[in-house]
């Protein structure tokens, strides 16, 4: 049996952050963190679209947002982590009704000091080669496609390497004295009552109980603190138990294209809005797929979230569908872009989201001795720092958490009992 002071399951992209920033705000605590795989962030923090961006309407976001991509940048700049930061920005394609309903928002950001830059969709169409007028096409219009009457860039956004940014949260972990144990499934939670009467068959419900540890493929852990950090697994864990974490799992499937013609490499490469080099995270007005570049494979990234109808469902192993992509993403955007027409995927991936089904921002709570921490539902990557010290405030009992750059956050905001966050009006 092992024995530690802080159990954290899950060592994704939250589960390390809240280690780290538990170990660092409590150097003496013993703190383990388990895994089923063999290696960090190999579930669905390996899936991501890695792209962050911290132009936000609620107070929420932006917060969690700019502030992680902050200390990001610090690390690399500072510390020397090269985590592949790369400002290539957001370009946000509106139709002319999508923009009639953001124009308020994006004056309002404005007036705060945010920093956008508007395009119209006839410069769009001349600096990236694009279709962004339908009329006439009837194939267009038959499947609801919108045209292009505005850009907006978000200037402050781009992409990271996850795979860097895992392995600086586990390397700094191991250096506090962190310690990590993969290949170790945990099957349930340990539920013991506070005060033991040695009856068996406890904890009766007349006793006040707490969870004490985990049951792994590997023997018992007893903690004095568990802290559930397993994404879209965690209700496998926490339904036992009759805790409701509000956490859902959804399928997300990414495309790989190559760029082997001239036109596409131009696309790719473009210098038109950025310094980056390449072109922004481009976001279609309808439906709202996208395109995220990889200039380091010479490649795009294709994809769409889907909603309805497509199930919520716990997959260990989920599979891209190459229908997703034949009659679906590839339809859209060669549509918009006529430089991808005949291409196909030299490779994709999916993973899974895990949503919340509140109000999809993270949820960090306690209930019953265990911690809960997930339901970044898409963002944990650009808000993984401030979620990990938002719970080493909570596992201190403090009332505000300290963000990068001192910034302070309410910890109960991202609870169940007294939650406070705004809905997200500049949605993607």
């Amino acid at each position: 049996m092992t024995k530690c002071d802080v159990l954290v399951v899950g060592a994704g992209i939250l589960g390390l952050s809240a280690a780290y920033h538990i170990k660092n705000k409590n150097p003496k605590l013993n703190v383990l963190v388990v895994d089923k795989l063999g290696a960090a962030g190999q579930g669905s923090t390996a899936k991501s679209a890695a792209a962050f961006r911290c132009l936000f309407y609620s107070r929420t976001n932006f917060a969690l947002a700019d502030s992680s991509v902050e200390f990001y940048k610090y690390a690399q700049n500072d510390l020397g982590y090269d985590l592949k930061l790369r400002w290539a920005g957001y370009l946000w394609l509106f139709d002319d009704n999508g923009y009639k309903k953001m124009l308020p928002v994006l004056k309002d950001l404005a007036n705060k000091g945010f920093e956008y830059k508007e395009y119209d969709g006839s410069d769009l169409a001349k600096k990236l080669d694009m279709q962004t007028d339908f009329t006439g096409d009837e194939e267009a219009q038959m499947m609801g496609l919108g045209n292009v009457y505005k850009g907006i860039l978000i200037p402050k956004a781009g992409f990271i390497d996850v795979d860097s940014l895992v392995k600086f949260y586990e390397s700094e972990f191991l250096k506090l004295g962190g310690k990590i144990q993969y290949n170790t499934e945990v099957t349930e939670l340990i539920v013991e009552p506070r005060q033991p009467l040695g009856m068996p068959g406890e904890p009766y419900f007349w006793q006040d109980a707490i969870v004490t540890g985990a049951k792994t493929n590997k023997g018992l852990i007893r903690a004095e603190k568990t802290i559930v950090a397993a994404g879209a697994w965690s209700p496998l864990l926490l339904d036992q138990l009759g805790i409701d974490c509000f956490i859902k799992a959804k399928k997300r499937q990414v495309f790989s294209v190559k760029a082997n013609t001239e036109a596409l490499r131009k696309l790719l490469f473009t210098n038109e809005f950025t310094n980056a080099g390449c072109l922004p995270f481009t976001i279609f007005p309808k439906p709202s797929a996208y395109i995220r570049p990889n200039p380091e494979e010479g490649a795009f990234w294709l994809a769409y979230a889907d909603e309805f109808p497509r199930a919520f469902k716990i997959e260990d192993n989920p599979e891209p569908e190459e229908n997703y992509y034949q009659y679906g993403l590839y339809q859209v955007t060669v549509k918009y872009f006529p430089q991808f027409s005949g291409c196909q995927p030299f490779s994709a991936f999916a993973g899974l989201y895990e949503i919340n089904t509140i109000d999809g921002q993270p949820l960090v709570f306690e209930e019953n001795g265990v911690m809960v921490v997930g339901g970044a539902s898409g963002s944990g990557i650009m808000k993984a720092d401030a979620i990990g010290r938002i719970v080493a405030a909570l596992y201190s009992g403090e009332e505000y958490a300290l963000l990068y750059d001192d910034r302070k956050f309410k910890v109960s905001d991202l609870g169940l009992k007294h939650r406070n966050v705004e809905l997200e009006k500049l949605v993607i």
